[in-house]
């Protein structure tokens, strides 16, 4: 092979690699939305969801590195394994588009790059044939060991994200000596109060959201999936803020299935602390627990409504 055409497929190699580090790491950071995918579209459960998700983003990024370096393993392994994996994404997009339109965002770039099922098809068939044509025409680095090398590299990076995004517990933060008694006084105190419900009484996951917050509206999205698992589930939320418009919001989110209310700048401030999503169980206005998004769990809840 002539130096300038091997120099181009070293480029083109280069560029594909990059793209498929650079979709696994926008799967990463947050990696709850790429979870959250899983579980709306796919119907996966939280716990298979939070482990596949992190399989996708190690595999990818091996496959993205190994190309990027031009190491293709034996037969070219890499190569093929690599189609294989856009082979099976652009069925699960063809799904996508079948059951649910060309107005979704496909989780393919995270929340970095919003692409429709058709334009990622798309991107899908360009890569095909861009792996077509490297695996035709260009062999790629050899040395010694090339083939552990590359079968070590790809371990480590699929191993790679259940280290460095370790799951989380699924169990919140259980309050010791009877928790304390919320302050929903600020609710109340309101001459039109919009509060469908009184959450004085009975149980509550009640969570404090700014709507603005990239964490609320994850935060707001999972409440959203788990209210349509399970419609008895009794989320409240209470969003910071009576002006803003909440277009976004519930185009982020998709929570409109959850009761809500709005709370003053000041008020809303006080009642968190200045920290936020903010979500406790409430019981008769006492908080007997506190929970991060991350590890608000659908079963932990059902349980303690059972109690």
């Amino acid at each position: 092979m002539k130096l300038p055409v091997k120099i181009l497929f070293i480029f083109l190699a280069l560029i594909y690699g990059a793209l498929f580090i650079y979709s696994a790491y926008t799967k990463a950071f947050p990696i709850q939305s790429f979870e959250y995918t899983l579980v709306e579209f796919l119907y996966m459960p939280w716990s298979v969801a939070a482990v596949a998700s992190r399989f996708f983003i190690g595999l990818e990024t091996g496959l993205g590195v190994l190309i990027a370096s031009s190491v293709f393993g034996q037969s070219k392994w890499v190569l093929k394994l690599s189609s294989l994996i856009l082979l099976i994404f652009t069925g699960y997009l063809i799904y996508l588009w079948v059951w649910y339109g060309n107005d979704v965002n496909c989780g393919c770039f995270g929340d970095a790059i919003l692409m429709s099922p058709a334009a990622s098809l798309a991107k899908n068939a360009v890569l095909l044939i861009l792996t077509f044509v490297i695996l035709r025409y260009y062999d790629g680095l050899s040395f010694k060991r090339a083939q552990t090398s590359s079968l070590v590299v790809l371990l480590i990076a699929v191993a790679s994200p259940f280290f460095v995004l370790s799951i989380p517990p699924d169990q919140p933060n259980w309050l010791r000596n009877n928790g304390y008694m919320l302050n929903l006084s600020p609710l109340y105190a309101k001459e039109h109060s919009p509060v469908a419900v009184d959450l004085r009484k009975g149980k509550y996951v009640v969570a404090y959201l700014s709507q603005s917050c990239q964490h609320c509206r994850l935060a707001a999205y999972k409440m959203h999936l788990m209210k349509q698992a399970n419609r008895d589930l009794p989320f409240f939320m209470i969003i910071g803020g009576t002006t803003s418009d909440l277009t976004e919001f519930w185009k982020a989110t998709q929570a409109s299935n959850i009761p809500y209310t709005r709370l003053e700048k000041a008020d809303f401030l006080r009642s968190t602390g200045g920290v936020f999503p903010l979500i406790v169980f409430v019981n008769d206005s006492k908080v007997e627990a506190k929970a991060e998004y991350i590890n608000l769990n659908q079963k932990v809840i059902e349980d303690w409504l059972r109690k």
